[in-house]
């Protein structure tokens, strides 16, 4: 009865005309997992502790209730405040409290009136997938963009769409077939009609979903010929009928307790490419925690029934244990090397290319911080370029005084969490493009196993790099900088052409543009943390467009909705329209927000 009460206290306050609360999100949880819960769950002295990877099956509002009831005398030496026990909750669950049910969109006001058949993706203009395209430009030419230049400075917001009690719109929203594809942290997944925003279906997920959806052909599944491809905060990935949103395969692609998906798959002749990534480095820096054992890798599953192909780790070596500390937990190594980003195809070569994070537990592979080509048939190493060597790094290890747990020497954290851009230049030259979070762009041969060819600074300190994705054209690719701006390199000769520093508005706090950037014809968008969507002239970065996003906006299903940081994923432009997911939070740093923006230029 409790939990029902609970729930509905929830759902009460979540359609009411109330806006929602601001509220951290869940990562503030992993280390309260790491730090206390671990403590005593997974342990093999207390058998009756239930193992991290069992309690994640349980929803957020089963754990919440087991932590306040005092059923269990140990939770009541927790020491927890109320919110530190919701964060906890979610981040274990992977799903936000009191959302199960209501973001069905089954409950919105707003229902398409019919939904007709999918029509065939390549019929009309699209966004499909992170990048566009299987080279990952985040380049949308002029006759799928449907938007000029000249018109963009007429862009005007159309509709809003609000996701219930959603604290981070991280989703990327893809667009084909006139329709709206778009996961949330509230774990729903929504196809929407992209002229006014009816909803065509949801689904619930097992977790949150922080990625773009890719749509693709589908067999064997009856009438079912097209379907849409994602994964989850718990590493699930999915296929759903695109038409109905009926499930017809879902798997776990990594069993560790910390994995998740955090970047969009990418689909291509029949295999479905998930990249795995993890939170374990979050807090891993407790002497309690028994650091570390995730492996970053790259999934490869038949697109028809979810069964896996290949799975190529980023780690080559399984973690052993190494030593124990001076409280006797034992340690472990080599881990970590997360893959952040959407793999790029090369068919040419018959691979995939992807970016690679820093290692959580030494010894480093090459593997790390790096450019990595594996064989699409076999999931075979081809060729790394290492742009960082030995980065060892876990959260929270850069000062004076540090756990034992942490590297002897912190890494720089210099890590590639954006997609490779596969280009070809006028002269027929291919080149492989990439930046780090230091701020370096660089380019590689992809027909020479990664040769480098030039690379470039572009920011004026460490600090400020490439986290999410880049855009690129015919002669120029163009990066959003974390520490604040826009610039465009010549993909030629690796010269930076422009930058714009974008500084923020009067009282909208530090300037970041660490969301990826897209590209059409003439123009480049830019996303902000302070909430500010930006479009600038690709010939000399001049401001064409702005638009504030940090604020309340009224929805077309009648969730009470506001915009706030852009941070990870970008605009999509297809069928003369702009889409925008604004609102994002990373242990209480942002602007929160949960809403989906669509603009489209007044006549």
């Amino acid at each position: 009865m409790r939990r029902l009460a609970f729930l509905f206290l929830f759902s009460s306050a979540l359609l009411s005309a109330q806006a929602p609360p601001p509220r951290i999100g869940s990562e503030i949880g992993y280390g309260i997992v790491q730090q206390q819960c671990m403590n005593c769950h997974g342990k093999a002295s207390m058998p009756k502790a239930a193992p991290i990877p069992s309690l994640r099956d349980r929803s957020p509002e089963n754990i919440y209730e087991t932590l306040t009831s005092g059923r269990i005398s140990a939770h009541a030496g927790l020491k927890l405040s109320d919110e530190q026990k919701q964060r906890a909750s979610e981040s274990i669950a992977g799903r936000l409290l009191g959302t199960a049910e209501s973001g069905d969109g089954k409950r919105m006001p707003n229902l398409c009136t019919a939904n007709p058949p999918i029509a065939d993706p390549a019929s009309r203009p699209a966004w499909n997938g992170w990048g566009a395209n299987r080279d990952n430009t985040r380049f949308q030419p002029a006759n799928a963009a449907g938007l000029t230049a000249d018109q963009v400075a007429r862009l005007k917001l159309k509709w809003a769409f609000g996701f219930p009690a959603g604290v981070s719109s991280w989703g990327q929203p893809t667009v084909v077939s006139g329709r709206v594809f778009i996961g949330s942290d509230i774990g729903w997944i929504y196809s929407l009609d992209a002229s006014n925003g009816c909803v065509y279906w949801s689904f619930k997920t097992k977790a949150g979903m922080r990625n773009a959806i890719t749509l693709a052909a589908i067999q064997g599944h009856g009438s079912a010929k097209y379907a849409v491809y994602f994964g989850d905060l718990k590493a699930n990935v999915y296929a759903l009928d695109a038409h109905s949103g009926e499930l017809l395969w879902t798997i776990l692609a990594d069993d560790h307790f910390t994995s998740r998906i955090t970047a969009a798959p990418t689909v291509y002749e029949g295999r479905v490419f998930v990249p795995i990534s993890s939170w374990e480095g979050f807090n891993a820096k407790q002497p309690e925690y028994p650091c570390c054992t995730s492996r970053g890798s790259v999934v490869a599953l038949d697109a028809n029934t979810g069964k896996q192909v290949w799975k190529f780790y980023t780690t080559p070596e399984p973690p052993k244990p190494t030593k124990k500390n001076s409280i006797g937990t034992q340690l472990y190594g080599p881990s970590g090397v997360s893959v952040w980003n959407s793999p790029t195809v090369d068919p040419r070569h018959h691979a995939v290319y992807f970016g690679t994070g820093e290692a959580a537990a030494g010894p480093v592979p090459n593997t790390s911080d790096a450019v990595v080509a594996v064989d699409i048939g076999t999931g075979k190493l081809l060729w790394t370029y290492q742009t960082e060597a030995d980065d060892e790094f876990l959260v929270g290890c850069g000062g004076a005084t540090k756990p034992e747990n942490c590297p002897k020497v912190q890494g720089p954290d210099y890590d590639i969490g954006n997609s490779p851009i596969l280009k070809t230049l006028a002269n027929g030259k291919r080149i492989l493009i990439a930046g780090t979070k230091n701020g370096v762009v660089f380019a590689v041969d992809p027909d020479k196993k990664g040769t480098l060819l030039w690379k470039v600074t572009v920011s004026q300190n460490p600090l400020s790099g490439m986290l999410w994705g880049g855009a690129a054209d015919d002669k120029t690719v163009y990066y959003g900088l974390s520490g604040g701006g826009v610039a465009a390199v010549q993909l030629a000769t690796g010269e930076r052409t422009w930058f714009n520093a974008l500084e923020p508005p009067p009282g909208h706090g530090r300037s970041a543009n660490s969301a990826a950037v897209t590209a059409i014809p003439g123009v480049v968008f830019s996303g902000a943390r302070t909430g500010m969507l930006y479009a600038l002239a690709a010939a000399d970065g001049h401001s064409l467009w702005e638009f504030d996003t940090a604020r309340d906006f009224t929805t077309v299903n009648q969730v009470p909705a506001h915009g706030g940081t852009i941070a990870s994923a970008g605009p999509t432009v297809a069928g003369g329209m702009l889409f925008v997911a604004s609102g994002y939070s990373f242990a209480g740093a942002d602007k929160t927000g949960n809403v989906l923006l669509a603009f489209a230029p007044e006549p």
